[in-house]
């Protein structure tokens, strides 16, 4: 009987434990359910309150241009200004100031800090030191200055920035479409190897000049190695008379392919003007010129300036480090990129002008440059510093572009293929 009355008890005992733990397993369940439940909805609400704040909270965005829209160069800052006054609409405010010469940036700059700018965008190389002070003075605004390299000097700042795509891609894919027609003007006669000969106007003796239209011989000298060329400099980045007129001169010494780094249609109008019969065609800067000369025109390449400067007034909007928003080669507070984000762009080809088969080249020459697979500054020439004809760089090592910054650095002229003309 005892046995029995304890075997009883235990198996009751048994089913109170099992019975016990499922109830805490319940419990437990229950409260995971409503665990997980919160979270969600914490979650949601979280989430909910960000996106609202994003949606109601508003920035003032300042522009501050050497050009204006009929200068190809601000023009392309333009596009992309109206495309974020385009997809933010009043929640961005915008104030654009034109025309603003080298040296006069201070007031213009102060305008925008006492306007309550809470970004401010400055565009023109030789803003780079005053605008840096500013943001110096100015802690609680961001400024993203394009085509300068200082961000990672002395002093470092949280809210100074620079940016510039990889134009060098663009300018020797150019050079490419360039050394497509010479090599059919040779092989139709028109021309002589000898006379394969690139004129070149150019703004001023910079890196970012020199690193372009190196770029641009070495991609004719891809197709045509007898290519050379001579540059003349305008000292002014937006002249439209002297750019015509050393334009001018250069097809009168026998260029028969003139490009630029300069702001104005000038060199356009010099190819179109040449007289019926000249072999003489154009590859533009930061702008189509077909309009302007339908007959000499090849193409062009331009940075497209939106990827940036949407990314950083979305980074302001949401409060986010601009640096870690938008996809490209970051070092410190510099951001550059090339084609494989869009930074770079080809203009439109003139398939009455161009020679057969050079959009299909210019699309593999691109593909290579996306694929990281094409290294440009490299190949058996020297080049010399024209500030420091002791300090040389022998291009067989090869040379990166863009390593360190997104500004060009390349800024030695190549010996014996490239003439600087006084």
């Amino acid at each position: 009987m005892e046995r029995l009355t304890y075997a009883v008890c235990t198996k009751n005992m048994h089913m109170q434990i099992i019975a016990g733990k499922k109830r805490r397993s319940k419990v437990k369940k229950v409260y995971l359910v409503t665990l997980c439940t919160c979270l969600v909805v914490i979650a949601f609400v979280s989430a909910s309150v960000y996106f609202l704040r994003d949606e109601e909270k508003e920035i003032t965005v300042g522009f501050v241009y050497v050009g204006d829209a009929s200068t190809a160069y601000t023009s392309n800052f333009i596009d992309a200004q109206e495309a974020i006054q385009t997809k933010y609409g009043d929640q961005v405010k915008v104030i654009a100031l034109n025309n603003v010469a080298e040296g006069t940036e201070s007031e213009y700059l102060q305008q925008l800090v006492d306007a309550g700018c809470d970004l401010i965008f400055t565009t023109s190389y030789n803003y780079g030191t005053v605008t840096k002070e500013f943001a110096e003075k100015y802690p609680g605004i961001e400024f993203c200055m394009a085509t300068c390299a200082n961000a990672n000097e002395e002093p470092l700042l949280k809210n100074y920035h620079t940016f510039m795509g990889k134009i060098y891609q663009g300018r020797y894919t150019a050079g490419v479409a360039a050394g497509m027609k010479m090599k059919e003007l040779i092989k139709e006669g028109v021309i002589t190897e000898q006379q394969a000969k690139i004129g070149y106007v150019a703004a001023y003796p910079y890196a970012e000049v020199i690193s372009g239209y190196t770029a641009f011989l070495l991609g004719v000298r891809s197709v045509v190695p007898e290519a050379v060329m001579t540059v003349r400099y305008t000292n002014k980045w937006n002249d439209y008379r002297t750019e015509k007129q050393y334009a001018k001169d250069l097809i009168d010494e026998g260029c028969v392919i003139i490009s630029q780094h300069s702001d104005t249609a000038g060199p356009a109008t010099a190819c179109e003007e040449t007289a019926v019969g000249t072999p003489v065609y154009l590859v533009s800067y930061n702008q189509s010129m077909e309009d302007v000369a339908p007959t000499t025109y090849l193409t062009g390449c331009k940075i497209n300036w939106e990827p940036y400067m949407m990314g950083a007034v979305d980074a302001v909007l949401n409060d986010r480090v601009i640096e870690k928003s938008i996809k490209g080669t970051v070092n410190g507070n510099d951001i550059g990129a090339g084609f494989e984000e869009d930074w770079v762009q080809m203009l439109e080809l003139n398939e009455i002008t161009a020679a057969d088969g050079t959009a299909e080249k210019m699309q593999e020459v691109i593909r290579q440059f996306e694929q990281g697979k094409l290294d440009v500054f490299r190949g058996d020439y020297v080049g010399a510093d024209p500030d420091d004809p002791d300090d040389t760089y022998d291009l067989n090592q090869g040379y990166t572009e863009n390593e360190f910054a997104s500004a060009p650095s390349f800024h030695y002229v190549l010996k014996d293929v490239i003439r600087i003309e006084e």
